[in-house]
């Protein structure tokens, strides 16, 4: 039996500031570069699921004929991912949601026609093992599809120093827990030394420049940084005094009532074959 893997520390936590940004996501927005290998019929495992938006979309495009496999560690947020699905109108794939470690999946050898992972090779302990094993349960033919976020790449204006100290706050806690951060700029160099013989490598970016967007953007990281496992975290270890949270938050509020503001950053993407 080999050894088991070790265990990385989800980094935002599950707390409803971190699923609010995730609810947020659709496939049209986190996955475009996905779309075009979608096909009606085709079976789908769909890693790191978090509340079920793109699981749903994915479900959408290769249903009703096909079926998806929605897995993720916390079984609260599957359950919040099942009522997401079913409360989804039209015609969409079977979806089945379950536990599952990514760096151990429990399903057969070549058991899908896709296997997707949005945001999840950054926060795991062992990103080749883990794309290792997607590669295993893929068919023939078939293809693994990653996308996560460069921390390093994250640029914003106006120049607020607050958010300066939280990104770096940020990627020291996320190695810490046994993360990448700046994993997109890594994920092509992880595919190849996972074994796949043919990798596309592709880049799109998330921008937030409207007041709404700023708004919400801004909004949900002032929650984030003094109410969830990252806000604990940083005081935890040693990081930050504990009055330090609420100053990046305050950042995070004036920079998101500025007029010219603006916030993008850059995700990496693969395809990989074989």
């Amino acid at each position: 039996m080999s050894a088991p893997q070790p265990a990385a520390v989800y980094t935002h936590g599950h707390q409803e500031a971190v699923l609010r940004s995730h609810r947020s996501r659709t496939a049209a927005d986190s996955a475009a570069y996905l779309l075009p290998e979608l096909r009606p019929g085709q079976t789908v495992l769909d890693i790191g699921c978090g509340p079920g938006t793109i699981t749903a979309d994915l479900a959408e495009l290769v249903g009703p004929e096909g079926r998806v496999v929605a897995v993720d560690t916390s079984a609260e947020v599957l359950q919040q991912a099942a009522e997401y699905v079913a409360g989804r109108p039209g015609p969409a794939a079977e979806v089945v949601f379950e536990q599952a470690d990514v760096h151990r999946l429990p399903y057969r050898d070549g058991e899908f026609d896709v296997v997707h992972a949005h945001q999840v090779l950054q926060h795991v302990a062992d990103p080749v093992t883990a794309l290792r094993e997607m590669r295993r349960v893929t068919a023939p033919g078939g293809v693994v599809a990653a996308r996560d976020v460069d921390y390093a790449s994250m640029t914003w204006f106006p120049e607020v120093p607050a958010l300066e100290r939280w990104l770096e706050l940020y990627r020291r806690t996320a190695r810490a827990n046994g993360g990448e951060p700046d994993a997109g700029r890594r994920l092509l160099s992880w595919a190849r030394a996972a074994g796949f013989a043919e990798v596309t490598a592709s880049a799109t970016t998330w921008t937030y420049a409207t007041p709404e967007q700023r708004a919400w953007w801004g909004g949900m990281w002032a929650d984030r940084v003094t109410g969830t496992a990252l806000g604990r975290a940083v005081v935890e270890r040693g990081y930050a005094e504990p009055e330090e949270p609420e100053r990046i938050a305050a950042g995070w509020r004036e920079w998101s009532t500025a007029g010219d503001g603006w916030f993008s950053m850059l995700h990496g993407e693969i395809l990989a074959r074989g």
